[in-house]
């Protein structure tokens, strides 16, 4: 068989059979081989009058796609013995044709033809055969087309693929084996390179490269000095890309976004800010990349005001916003609620026809969730046909934003039912809102689905665990898991502490961390509070002093106003209210008003009038419209019998329209926590609730304890 043989037998076609007149014009490859056609009409090139004909029938046949009738027609073309010329022509052009058309075969047969009649090493045909192979990923023929090229043209096509292709080492080898055979870089290819260097991280290489650019002279090239700063900032050399950057005598918006985004990935915003708004001044070009990195930036900051301000200057530029840009001023409305802002930007997606696009739909369910419009978050999520587990944990994230924890579980059990695997922030999110709102039922849930799925490498998980456990009264099963937990941190500590404490057992608190501080574990503020909070729940003074003294000399954290409000709360309780009062007059902050309230229910407690008297004085100024301070105050002036004071405080609530809400609280059943409200008996579930509160009251008064009832407040 012959070579380039597709058939067992030569065909022989009539050279007429093929001929087609172009009632359109023809594409950019019928141009071209038709003009290789007209080459061959030359009498120089060739005597045989039916060699015109059969090129023109390749032409036409390799521009129709029909390569394996080229073919025959080319294997017909050989047997009269046309020029190398007519040879070489027809080879090349075939082969951008397999190239165009993705046929591996044919450019297989054509290399070997290429070589078997000595035209591989032709510089018009190494370059198209390196594109062929690169054409179809096929790095490693291309390379072995390429090894022994003293031209550059096909270097550069196989380094802009390896780079392309994310196999950085491999383009520094192929540099590294162009040069070592005399082969120059030019300014096309010198990009490439350092792009390579970049992303390999190799600073010597990219300094090497930097001194060859040096050399041959080609430094005021803006591509190339623009590469030089990308690979300068990609190994860490931001001074060495600046100085590169000031001394351009040019700049287009590659250079302005290569420098922006260098020192934004650093998050030294103030200097990226700064360069932005010098490529402002000077009227330069800045793309959407560059618009969005400071937009991004601002919102990293928390200016989410003045990042919604440059997204409405962006839009009215000559750049104009993208998807991208809306995704970041959702995510800046849904952080400060602004949910008509919101909505507008929305209109634009759908004017953009963008709206579909799961980023930013995310970012809408997202934004609608947290301004608590949650109806119509809901109603983008059911117009998704298969909702990715992103946007099924933004839409959970907007029912824990409102505290609704029925609805969070059944959206967690249709994610299960649709066949995705919850990861762990889809379980931390419902974990947390079942914590918050001490929903135990759901929490135990959970606790087995994380059982089951072997989540043991997410701390998070069982720290969320632990708080929930804590936080629904069930401190033997919070230290049941914080005992399995192989990994602890602060966070894991705490949330066992301020358990203890909310139990009374201010001991085991204390314990707990010093353990905590004698395995290493530095506390932070949230820690102390914490602990503070469990010492004056226990009346345990001594110890609550000992931590609040070592707060900022042995742990190096300064207190806080919640940390001067447990102290307050300490002494109050313990009956020490000069030291409570003392504590407010030398906080190094404006005393608020849980200082004062705790003041004052001690008063109440210690029967101490005058302090409270004047306690509630200063509550009252601040004009608080926490109703329970109110009573707080009006208790305290029942129990001391000064009703006249006592008219006086209503009266003010009457004036500055605060009105108490009705009691809430849960009641565990023993299917969960059930929410009722006082006086209410129209739950379905209130027999059974007013049965426990009588149970529990029967038990206080076999204690000892006194039920006080808020006077004029409730029944």
């Amino acid at each position: 068989m012959h070579v380039l043989g597709l058939v067992a037998k030569p065909i022989f076609l009539s050279p007429t059979r093929f001929l087609v007149t172009w009632k359109k014009k023809p594409n950019r490859l019928a141009l071209v081989l038709h003009s290789t056609t007209a080459l061959a009409y030359s009498p120089r090139l060739t005597k045989d009058p039916a060699l015109p004909s059969l090129i023109d029938s390749i032409a036409t046949l390799a521009s129709l796609r029909r390569l394996t009738e080229a073919f025959a027609a080319f294997s017909l073309l050989r047997l009269r013995s046309p020029s190398s010329h007519i040879l070489f022509r027809l080879t090349y052009l075939l082969l951008n044709s397999a190239t165009e058309h993705q046929s591996l075969p044919a450019g297989e047969q054509l290399h070997a033809f290429s070589i078997s009649f000595g035209l591989f090493y032709h510089i018009s045909l190494l370059s198209p055969l390196t594109s062929f192979y690169l054409s179809f990923g096929l790095l490693h023929s291309a390379a072995s087309v390429v090894e022994e090229s003293s031209y550059i043209l096909p270097w550069k096509l196989l380094i802009s693929s390896y780079v392309r292709n994310g196999f950085s080492a491999e383009a520094l080898a192929a540099y590294n084996q162009m040069f070592s055979i005399g082969v120059v870089p030019d300014c096309f290819t010198y990009p490439s390179l350092l792009k390579a260097c970049g992303e390999a991280g190799d600073l010597d290489v990219g300094r090497e490269i930097h001194r060859s650019i040096e050399s041959s002279g080609i430094g005021s090239n803006i591509f190339v000095t623009n590469a030089l700063v990308a690979m300068y900032l990609k190994c860490g050399e931001l001074d060495v890309a600046r100085k590169l950057f000031d001394e351009m005598p040019a700049r287009d918006v590659v250079s302005w976004n290569s420098i922006i985004s260098g020192y934004a990935s650093r998050g030294l915003w103030m200097e990226a800010f700064e360069l932005f708004e010098l490529a402002m001044e000077g009227c330069s070009e800045v793309n959407s990349i560059t618009w969005n990195t400071i937009i991004g930036g601002l919102l990293q900051k928390g200016d989410h005001v003045k990042a919604l301000e440059f997204v409405s200057q962006m839009r009215l530029s000559k750049t104009g916003v993208d998807f991208v840009t809306m995704v970041i001023a959702l995510n800046a409305c849904s952080r400060i609620g602004m949910l008509r802002l919101g909505k507008e930007i929305h209109g634009l997606a759908i004017r953009m026809v963008c709206d579909d696009l799961e980023s930013l739909r995310n970012a809408l369910i997202t934004m609608y969730s947290r301004c608590k419009d949650t109806r119509t978050a809901h109603l983008l999520l059911r117009m998704i046909k298969n909702p990715s587990l992103v946007t099924w944990n933004a839409m959970l994230a907007g029912f824990a934003v409102e505290d609704r924890a029925e609805e969070a579980s059944l959206l967690f059990r249709e994610i299960l039912q649709s066949g995705l695997q919850p990861n762990y922030v889809t379980v931390v999110t419902i974990l947390a809102l079942c914590a918050r709102v001490a929903n135990l039922q759901h929490g135990r849930e959970l606790h087995s689905y994380i059982t089951k799925q072997e989540f043991t490498g997410y701390r998070l998980l069982w720290n969320s665990l632990v708080d929930m456990y804590s936080k629904s009264g069930r401190i033997l099963e919070a230290r049941r898991v914080f005992d399995a937990m192989t990994d602890r941190d602060e966070v894991s500590y705490t949330s066992l502490i301020a358990g203890y404490g909310m139990q009374g057992d201010g001991i085991a608190a204390v314990q707990l961390f010093d353990e905590m501080i004698s395995y290493g574990i530095k506390p932070d503020h949230v820690s102390m509070v914490a602990v503070l909070s469990a010492c004056s729940h226990s009346k345990l003074v001594s110890k609550g002093e000992i931590l609040f003294n070592k707060m900022e000399s042995t742990f190096g954290i300064k207190p806080r106003m919640e940390h001067f409000s447990c102290m307050v709360d300490l002494y109050a309780r313990a009956g020490l209210l000069e030291k409570a009062e003392e504590v407010i007059n030398k906080a190094p902050f404006q005393p608020n008003s849980a200082m004062w309230s705790a003041l004052v229910g001690a008063c109440q407690v210690y029967r101490n009038t005058e302090l409270g008297e004047k306690a509630a004085m200063r509550l009252l100024e601040m004009k608080t419209d926490n109703a329970g301070h109110y009573v707080l105050i009006a208790n305290m002036y029942a129990a001391a019998n000064c009703w006249g004071e006592l008219a006086k405080v209503r009266m003010k609530m009457r004036d500055e329209g605060v009105r108490k809400a009705p009691g809430c609280a849960w009641a565990d059943l023993g299917n969960g926590f059930k929410p009722f409200v006082v006086g209410d008996r129209s739950n379905s579930v209130s027999p059974d609730i007013y049965g426990l509160l009588e149970g529990l009251a029967e038990q206080m008064y076999d204690e000892g304890y006194a039920i006080c009832e808020e006077l004029g407040y409730g029944n």
